[in-house]
């Protein structure tokens, strides 16, 4: 195929591709003057990635002092281009930034104040280059950051070094196929000799055996230009193709050139043949010559809303905006600002994205250039689009596959292969955005085969882990094993002891001791009488050696104190009476001492005597529940006042409330007798301890003596307030039917209270027989006592309970016709869930 591309050139014959079509041109707004500078801006944002392939590594901070042409990254490879500073100034700052791309997504920018100097790093520029050979020139070109220019921005020095000693054909690229594009024309006419001078280095470099200048003929100026150039040159020729776009796509080129269509997934580097820029050309002429970065380029200014329409000299950093403002620019909302042609480029949401190297063209149309896009339709299978597609793709059938997300299909029908020229869309008579649905598959294609490579990546780095580990474990199993096998070969030239065999020896000796002791652990569990007397006894022997030393340490002071008060005292009167009343202060309280070590004896012997005899261990627990039924009497009595409040505000003013008002008063009073009972039992038992310490049944009996007094009175006060209060009510209940049932209520609640005042009589009595025999027996008459008093309190709370029932079912009949009753029922029915709530808590406790 080489030798065929090179015998096809030489035959000065031109081919011709597929497709194609031929837009307006629209180039004379911006090719008629040559190109020219602008007034640098304040602030540069560098994007660290401005070609095709990944960002180098930062070399500057924030705050560093920069120079023009200074490299601010350094890369690792030729796929790794390093950026330079487009003047010289201060960095201010390394962040997120608008980019230069459809949604001006951020990405990391290097931030640059110009301080107006624009002075250059140093720079060592060669006369003759054909002393360095392609490797030097190759590296020369890769240090200064030049990239392609034509568009795709591919790295000049990764292509040139993968083509050295494989290039049989040159072709430098001035096609500049789009409309409104001018910048290649201009830099042809403009710089001509300084790009023949590009392109001699990369013949120097690659060696080709034909180089190949072509240039559309709709640009005469330019083809003028470059054949006077070439007068006296033999080994550069130039050929002047058709106007047809897009014919500057490098495929379609070499197909004009040479006739030879280049295969599916190959690149012409294949064939033998290298394809350049004129652009490239040019900058790899001030890289290798002038020792200069590429820092700037050439940038068209185009478009109906520019007054001074052409092509400037734009440093790459530089705000879009900043280039606007000094040509003219009409700013508008109803039309966008374009960067690259109008067929393959793409608008911007903000001005303030800056120049790159992909930046070739900014477009400001006017409604006479722009209108607003077409209503999308649905497809008419025309066939328009393949019909007009260079590669001789089937876009209407990845169309339906892309909008459809079938990736394999778009890929089994070449999807990769689209150049995005958007020949398809600018003929669909649908007005449907073809590209836009290629390029957005394309990107989801990519993002998925990205996930993939990483899954394959981080699968390898897996297993290369586990097969690392498995080496590893292998290796540390073959030492153990070689160090176990010289020891034993060394014991037994020894005659020794094999040590492994001693640890696994003392390692069982160890495990039949421990499972002894579970053995015992278990036994002793499933007995339930574990043998702790030894544990017993060594507690008992240290708490005696503790009690004996505190003894003896205590006689010893007492001993020493009272040798030096003697002395001191046989001389001092005031001294020997203070010693007098120490001692009778000590007498007094061994006596003290004595009473209660008495009283704890005697209490060891009642409990020793309880736990044998059932009659003490009842009088126990009769002691108990009558202090546990003290208790919630006092919280009845509570939430009765608490009640009786609330229903005194009613009572005023309803007789009938007054009734029940009273009734709740009596209820209250005998409570409180009651109170008054438990109160003086208690104030009488504090006066007569004093004087019983001694004598424990003489007490019991004056207790008992004393809670019948009280009883006794308690009762006469509430048979005196109900005789009060029953003459008060007959003279009402004459008149009123209901008063006359609550009168006869309380009649029943009376014949209660004495047949019950009966039998505390008749308890009397038998207490009275029960006490001449008590006398000699304290047990039985603290038993007796016991039993009567919980007996009374038993009676007392069935008394209570019995007259509440009662007056609710007199109440509830009269409720039922009385809206006001039915509240008080329901008021006193919560009152005694309270009560009864409130007497389970105290059964819980």
């Amino acid at each position: 195929m080489k030798n065929s591309a090179i015998e096809r050139i030489r035959q000065n014959k031109l081919w011709d591709f597929p497709g194609g079509i031929h837009p307006p041109e629209m180039k004379s707004q911006s090719n008629q003057t040559p190109i020219r500078h602008l007034a640098l801006p304040d602030y540069f944002y560098v994007p660290v990635v401005q070609h095709s392939g990944s960002a180098g590594d930062i070399i500057v901070k924030e705050g560093d002092q920069v120079l023009k042409g200074q490299p601010l990254t350094k890369g690792n490879n030729f796929r790794q281009l390093p950026v330079h500073s487009p003047t010289s100034g201060r960095v201010m700052a390394i962040g997120e930034h608008i980019s230069t791309n459809a949604k001006a997504l951020p990405e990391l920018t290097i931030v640059i104040k110009a301080d107006g100097k624009d002075e250059w790093a140093k720079r060592n520029p060669i006369a003759d280059y054909t002393q360095y050979d392609s490797g030097a020139i190759i590296e020369k070109i890769y240090q200064k950051g030049v990239a392609g220019l034509g568009g795709a921005v591919f790295s000049t020095s990764s292509k040139l070094n993968y083509a050295t000693n494989r290039c049989e054909l040159l072709i430098i690229n001035g096609a500049e196929c789009e409309p409104y594009i001018t910048c290649d024309d201009r830099l042809m006419q403009d710089y001509t000799a300084e790009l023949m001078q590009g392109i001699e280095i990369l013949q120097h470099v690659l060696q080709p055996k034909e180089v190949v200048i072509a240039i559309e003929d709709n640009k005469p100026n330019a083809i003028q230009a470059v054949k006077f150039a070439l007068k006296n040159t033999k080994n550069i020729q130039l050929r002047v193709i058709p106007t047809k776009y897009p014919s500057g796509a490098s495929d379609q080129l070499v197909q004009i050139l040479t006739g030879l269509e280049i295969p599916q997934g190959k690149r012409t580097i294949e064939m033998g043949i290298v394809m350049h820029n004129v652009g490239t050309a040019y900058a790899v002429k001030r890289a290798v010559i002038d020792d200069e970065a590429l820092i700037e380029r050439v940038v068209t200014l185009t478009g109906n809303r520019i007054g001074q329409k052409g092509n400037v000299w734009a440093r790459l950093g530089t705000p879009l905006n900043h280039l606007l403002e000094q040509v003219q620019f009409e700013e508008s909302k109803c039309f966008p600002v374009l960067i690259g042609g109008p067929l393959m480029g793409f608008s911007v949401p903000t001005l303030q994205v800056p120049v790159t190297k992909t930046v070739n063209c900014i477009i400001a149309p006017n409604v006479d250039e722009y209108s607003d896009e077409e209503l999308e339709r649905n497809c008419i299978r025309c066939s328009s689009c393949s019909d007009a597609c260079p590669i001789g793709l089937l876009p209407q059938q990845l169309y339906w596959y892309s909008r459809a997300k079938d990736h394999e299909k778009a890929k089994a029908y070449n999807l990769d292969a689209c150049i995005e020229c958007g020949v398809c869309a600018f003929v669909c008579p649908s007005n449907i955005p073809l590209v836009q649905y290629f390029r957005d598959e394309k990107a989801e294609i990519a993002e998925i085969e990205r996930k993939e490579q990483k899954a394959i990546e981080a699968k390898q780095r897996f297993e290369a882990r586990e097969a690392r580990l498995q080496k590893e474990k292998e290796e540390r199993e073959k030492r153990i094993q070689e160090a176990a096998d010289k020891r034993r070969e060394t014991i037994a030239t020894q005659q020794g002891e094999d040590p492994v065999a001693a640890a696994l020896a003392r390692l069982k000796a160890k495990k039949e001791q421990h499972q002894k002791v579970e053995i015992k652990a278990i036994k002793t569990t499933i007995s339930g009488e574990p043998d702790n007397s030894e544990l017993m006894a060594q507690r008992k022997a240290r708490r005696l050696a503790k009690q004996q030393e505190k003894e003896q340490q205590a006689v010893t002071f007492n001993q020493e104190f009272t040798k030096t008060e003697n002395s001191q005292t046989e001389t001092d009167p005031r001294k020997l009476a203070v010693a007098q009343a120490l001692a009778r202060a000590k007498a007094k309280k061994e006596a003290q001492q004595q009473a209660a070590t008495f009283d704890q004896e005697f209490a060891k012997t009642e409990n020793s005597q309880a736990e044998t005899d059932p009659r003490k261990l009842a009088v126990a627990q009769a002691i108990a529940r009558a202090k546990a039924k003290k208790e919630s009497q006092q919280q009845a009595v509570n939430s009765d006042q608490e009640f009786a409040k609330n229903e005194n505000s009613q009572v005023e003013t309803d007789p009938r409330k007054l009734a029940v008002a009273q009734a709740i008063a009596r209820a209250k009073a005998k409570k409180e007798s009651q109170q008054q009972a438990v109160n003086s039992d208690q104030e009488f038992a504090k006066t007569e301890s004093s004087q019983t310490e001694t004598e424990p049944r003489k007490l019991a009996v004056a207790q008992a003596i004393a809670r019948a007094k009280a009883k006794k009175e308690a009762q006469q006060q509430a048979v005196t307030f109900d005789q009060e209060f029953t003459k008060n009510e007959n003279s009402q209940a004459e008149t009123d039917p209901r008063k006359l049932a609550v009168a006869q209520a309380i009649a029943r609640a009376k014949a209660k209270k004495e047949a019950q005042q009966q039998a505390v009589n008749s308890d009397q009595e038998f207490a009275k027989n029960e006490n001449s025999q008590a006398e000699t027996d304290p047990r039985k008459l603290a038993v007796a006592q016991a039993i009567a008093r919980a007996k009374a309190k038993k009676e007392a709370q069935q008394q209570a309970v019995n007259s509440d029932q009662e007056f609710a079912k007199i109440e509830n009949s009269q409720a039922e016709t009385d809206p006001r009753k039915l509240a008080v029922a329901q008021a006193i029915a919560r009152a005694k869930a309270k009560k009864e709530a409130q007497q389970k808590e105290n059964n819980n406790v």
